[in-house]
């Protein structure tokens, strides 16, 4: 497994992202956690290396907590409702804090007078300890809720700089008079919508974006009603999760907007409430879960034919208990262009996930005959 994680931070450094974007695919998921038991959520997929295909995924208990320690004996993996079989080493998964691809963020912060005083402090406080818990290549947007013409101030655009977002955060005044609460969601999840997929300076590929909202969740004559963001929010096609953090010293009664937008996003709520020094452990949890995403990547030997093709990840967990959770998404088997820096991904990853002498990733059949394998092989090795 160590050098499984060298090479896969090799290649993830390569920065050829920004070559192949357009076959980064988001998938919608429909993995859930039960009362009691857990899920997972794929929301991308990257045949830009193809045959090596990347499943981006997020896991979650009963309590919406990342699952730790994931490993192959715990993954079920289904091309076309064939089963690959795990002895034959046609796929790993690795953890996205090992990795070089980039998380975005978008922090919505709550600056109207209600606010003022120690939980706006407490709150500006936590935003800086939320940009110092991110990894170097991740970045941060600010706004914040306040009488412009839009409803927001826009603090600050993606920035990486922990320094620079410091300085600007602290330059925010608690002085609004109104808070426009959905049309500062709204322009947050935008903001994520127009930067979800695509390479950043540096090299790294941005693979998800997120929003948290501070806020005692009360909206004040926003041009979209909070009805109209739940079902933006519903369809969109690349999942934006909306972590918020409910606070207030004067009314808590507005704390089931927050917990809506929240929950139907796959987000998370959490009730401050007064108790405004918890903010702090609340966003260094949520920066770990943005970086305890996975990747799955496989060797597909599906021939290359420009299709779509389906995909079905399981996650049993513990490892050996026999309960998988399954979720969906789809690949297409392409070409990839050929870039010097693609070639080389690829040579690199022939080399750790050889392909096999029959072509036949699968686990045998009832009979004990191995499945069919496809009677043409994509090419593994792409000239220069």
């Amino acid at each position: 497994m160590h050098q499984k994680r060298t090479l896969f931070q090799a290649i993830s450094a390569l920065g050829i992202w920004a070559l192949c974007s357009l076959a980064a695919v988001a998938q919608p998921g429909y993995g859930f956690a039960a009362p009691g038991g857990y899920g997972l959520k794929v929301y991308r997929t990257d045949y830009s290396l193809y045959p090596f295909v990347q499943i981006y995924l997020r896991s979650f208990d009963a309590d919406m907590q990342p699952l730790i320690n994931l490993n192959e004996r715990n993954l079920g993996l289904m091309i076309q409702g064939r089963p690959y079989d795990p002895r034959k080493m046609q796929y790993g998964i690795q953890s996205i804090r090992d990795r070089a691809e980039a998380t975005r963020s978008v922090l919505v912060i709550d600056a109207s007078k209600s606010m003022a005083g120690a939980p706006f402090e407490e709150t500006l406080r936590a935003a800086i300890r939320f940009i110092e818990s991110k990894r170097p290549q991740d970045e941060v947007a600010v706004l914040a809720i306040r009488d412009t013409k839009d409803g927001y101030d826009l603090v600050s655009q993606f920035e990486r700089d922990e320094r620079a977002l410091a300085r600007r955060i602290a330059d925010i005044r608690a002085d609004g008079m109104k808070t426009r609460l959905y049309d500062s969601i709204g322009a947050a999840l935008q903001l994520c919508g127009m930067s979800a997929q695509g390479s950043i300076a540096g090299g790294s590929y941005v693979i998800s974006c997120s929003v948290i909202v501070m806020s005692d969740g009360k909206d004040e004559g926003s041009s979209v009603s909070r009805e109209e963001l739940m079902t933006r929010i519903s369809n969109m096609r690349i999942p934006i999760p909306l972590y918020s953090l409910a606070y207030s010293r004067i009314d808590s009664s507005y704390f089931k907007n927050l917990e809506a937008l929240s929950k139907n996003s796959f987000g998370i709520y959490y009730h401050i409430g007064e108790t405004n020094y918890q903010m702090q452990r609340v966003v260094e949890q949520i920066q770990n879960i943005l970086q305890s995403d996975y990747v799955v990547t496989f060797r597909s030997y599906v021939p290359v034919d420009g299709a779509s093709h389906n995909i079905k990840l399981g996650i049993e967990y513990p490892s050996g208990s026999g309960k998988y959770v399954y979720d969906d998404a789809t690949f297409e088997a392409i070409q990839p262009p050929p870039f010097p820096a693609t070639m080389e991904a690829i040579q690199q990853l022939n080399q750790k996930i050889p392909a096999l002498p029959d072509g036949n990733p699968f686990w045998p059949t009832a009979d004990g005959v191995s499945s069919e394998r496809p009677s043409t092989m994509p090419q593994s090795t792409p000239q220069q």
